[in-house]
């Protein structure tokens, strides 16, 4: 009760403040549908089983932003989901997967719900920003993103996320304090300290990125949860393709945290043809991942890491999409891995309705033997309207 009312009033306190010019206001509203087949029919009871699940979300997002002076920014954006359908009434627990929050402070709570629907709202992203200078400090639930590649990101210490979580284009914030020092034109560092429970929770880590020889750069180390941390990444091309890469180490801070040494890394490259054809293709190496089966974790889990972006050592990451007219476009992507024969295949069609409106659809079918990575997912399609003000 008490996050609701934390939730309401803020937004209250935003809106109220929306006839200010200085405010920004946009945002979204979205129907998504899905069509979920399991491998095996789920058995709801003893005498009954299902084999198909249906689930239905609207979704509205709201960001503000207050440009109180020229050095000092107010922002807040909420995530408001009202789900309904079949999966909710056959699984009332679905919910509580739903309400999760894994930052510091909880600002995810359901507002009203029923046997049948639910209506969950979230700040995901609440930050002060001072900027003066060469300097610019950011406190708050933000993203901090230090991630390079387009796919899988052994940089992205701080919030990571799954690439099959595609509903969800902003990605998660972290409850941070971000100062940044502009050193040059295309150079600057950066220290960021997470708020934690306790140093398990907690993180403080720098990162330092430069420009040469048209490449950028970047190298980071700290000290994340149970872990040391180094790393770095680069982004350039090569005749005119996009040539990325990632790494990450990752050495426990004590020897009885129950914590594993680990080596991450991911190369990805990209292409864009003359007649538009987009072509792109990555590798992920994680040196603590399974060499044989790696089932075992949904592929929306609320811990992935930076440190365990697959469950296998090895997995191949491929893409291929094409305008077919001004409005409408297709897309193919699939993930492999190589060890134990599992595979993700995901095509995407989007047509474009009118301004600010396009219709998508698309499907994530996996594929596999029982216990490997991909092959105890299923396969589901998607459906979704957007509106964007």
């Amino acid at each position: 009760m008490k996050k609701t009312i934390l939730l309401i009033s803020i937004l209250l306190i935003v809106l109220n403040a929306s006839s200010q010019s200085n405010l920004s206001l946009n945002g979204y509203i979205k129907d998504l549908g899905m069509y979920y087949k399991p491998v095996n029919p789920i058995e709801i009871s003893p005498t009954n089983s299902l084999d198909f699940l249906l689930l239905n979300m609207v979704h509205n997002r709201l960001n503000f932003k207050w440009f109180a002076t020229n050095e000092l920014t107010f922002a807040v954006e909420a995530r408001n989901r009202f789900y309904f359908g079949q999966m909710i009434r056959e699984f009332p627990d679905y919910e509580k997967t739903i309400d999760v929050d894994n930052g510091y402070f909880d600002l995810a709570t359901t507002l009203i719900s029923n046997d049948t629907w639910f209506l969950h709202s979230m700040l995901d992203r609440a930050w002060v920003d001072y900027s003066k200078g060469n300097w610019q400090v950011r406190v708050g639930r933000q993203r901090i993103n230090w991630g390079i590649n387009l796919v899988w990101n052994p940089n992205d210490i701080f919030n990571s996320f799954s690439y099959f979580e595609f509903d969800y284009e902003e990605r998660p914030g972290t409850d941070a304090v971000k100062n940044q020092y502009y050193t040059g034109v295309t150079s600057s560092a950066e220290l960021v300290y997470k708020i934690g429970r306790n140093a398990d929770e907690t993180a403080i880590a720098g990162m330092y990125r430069f420009s040469k020889s048209s490449y950028d750069y970047q190298i980071l180390g700290g000290w994340v949860g149970k872990d040391y941390v180094v790393g770095g990444g680069w982004a350039g091309d090569i005749k005119g393709g996009g040539f990325r890469g990632e790494l990450s180490y990752f050495r426990p801070r004590s020897k009885n945290n129950h914590s594993q040494e680990a080596f991450v890394a991911s190369v990805s490259g990209d292409y864009t043809l003359k007649n538009s054809l987009y072509l792109h293709s990555g590798v992920l190496f994680n040196s603590h991942g399974e060499s044989g089966k790696a089932g075992g974790r949904g592929f929306f889990d609320q811990n992935l890491s930076a440190k365990m972006l697959s469950l296998s050592m090895f997995n191949l990451f491929g893409q291929v999409s094409y305008p077919f007219t001004p409005l409408f476009s297709g897309n193919f992507s699939a993930m492999l891995n190589p060890l134990d024969g599992s595979s993700f295949i995901g095509p995407a069609f989007t047509y474009s309705l009118g301004n600010n409106l396009e219709l998508m659809v698309n499907g994530q079918l996996f594929f596999g033997e029982s216990e490997t990575e991909y092959g105890d997912f299923g396969k589901a399609i998607y459906g979704r309207i957007k509106w964007a003000f």
